[in-house]
């Protein structure tokens, strides 16, 4: 696994890799490629030439393999002429000093692609053009980190004591709506936001607490790199939901059997009928409704009746699975045990779950609960 951490200035990237080097065995890759205005001093890496790592890096770089040792920005007086990875680094030379360093992000590519079973972090991305590439690769994991103004403001100011509160704002909005349209500060991570994997929102007021909730969130789990078989038809359920034109809520449905998908539905009025936020439903439509009153009025189908009239009970067949991002209603629940549905997994909760539950598991339906990664 490779993490990947980017974020806004002193929101604590450099904690969350250093959470990550010395409690959870991953290796800081450095990327020195002249952005940041740095001088960096190396020494050897005390690693047999014989090894795979030491001779794969000596391949992809054609020079000595080094560990970064120690940064010394060229003005350490301003703080606006740094990157906030750079300004970071003085409180972690710890890190700094056991970590493999890259002049080239082509080379760090191919040594991580080498390598991918190993564990790698960095902090040092900070354009989308170089982060780019990364992405592409099935190991690579994008974290974010934030945290409100004033705590990073105070944070910056234990590094930099005589940066002013409009000193820094001027800065901040100057990397998240300046011309600076390729840092991952601004373009990428304000408004490609949902592309990374884990979002953490550094809101804490010690390191402890954010390692505990860094322990909670389990960067580790490759779940949030390759969807088990849950979470990829769970998420395929929910984007089905987003074709719901239903007022009350969208809800989405995947059959599968084998693991192989062989329908989908999603609630809203039948064939032929205006749609439900049309008017189709006067149900839907009337606010004053009881959540528990005028089904019988409803046009609406549900997204579970859909997926299920699309198959058929031929074709639902033994064994099958039925996706859904919504407990099923009572309603649907008795159409799942005639067609033969063999478990339901959903997500979200419905008014009605204790009957529906006890409904399927008298028939020898299987119901399981799940929870996406945090």
């Amino acid at each position: 696994m490779f993490i990947i951490i980017i974020g806004t200035r002193a929101s604590g990237k450099s904690t969350v890799l250093d959470f990550l080097v010395h409690h959870k065995n991953f290796t800081r890759l450095r990327l020195n490629t002249g952005e940041y205005n740095i001088q960096t001093h190396t020494r050897a890496l005390s690693l047999d030439s014989s090894s795979s790592r030491s001779s794969d890096l000596q391949t992809l770089t054609g020079q000595d393999i080094t560990y970064s040792s120690q940064l010394s920005p060229d003005n350490p007086e301003s703080f606006l002429s740094m990157s906030s990875s750079t300004s970071a680094t003085f409180a972690f030379n710890s890190v700094m000093s056991d970590s493999l360093g890259f002049t080239d992000p082509k080379d760090m590519l191919m040594y991580v692609t080498r390598n991918w079973r190993d564990h790698y972090v960095t902090d040092d991305i900070s354009t989308i053009t170089t982060l780019e590439p990364f992405l592409k690769r099935p190991f690579v994991l994008l974290v974010s980190v934030d945290a409100p103004t004033l705590p990073r403001f105070y944070r910056q100011r234990r590094i930099f004591p005589n940066i002013s509160l409009e000193q820094f704002l001027a800065e901040d909005d100057r990397l998240v709506f300046g011309p600076n349209s390729g840092s991952v500060t601004s373009s990428y991570l304000f408004t490609s936001y949902h592309l990374c994997h884990v979002n953490v929102i550094n809101n804490f007021e010690n390191v402890e607490q954010l390692h505990d909730h860094l322990n909670h969130v389990n960067l580790l789990n490759n779940d949030r790199l390759r969807p088990s078989w849950d979470s990829y038809f769970m998420k395929l359920a929910s984007l089905a939901s987003h074709r719901s034109n239903c007022m009350k809520r969208r809800v989405g449905a995947i059959l599968v059997r084998d693991h192989a998908i062989i329908a989908t539905g999603y609630n809203g009025t039948p064939r032929g009928i205006k749609n439900c936020n049309e008017g189709g439903c006067k149900r839907c439509n009337d606010p004053t409704q009881h959540p528990l009153e005028g089904f019988e009025e409803c046009l609406c189908i549900h997204a579970e009746e859909n997926a299920l009239l699309e198959c058929g009970r031929e074709r639902v067949g033994k064994g099958a699975v039925l996706y859904c991002n919504t407990c099923p209603c009572l309603k649907c629940t008795i159409k799942i045990v005639q067609t033969g549905v063999a478990e339901v997994v959903y997500n979200l909760s419905y008014k009605m779950d204790a009957s529906s539950t006890r409904v399927l598991k008298e028939a020898g339906v299987e119901i399981r609960h799940y929870s996406p990664p945090n």
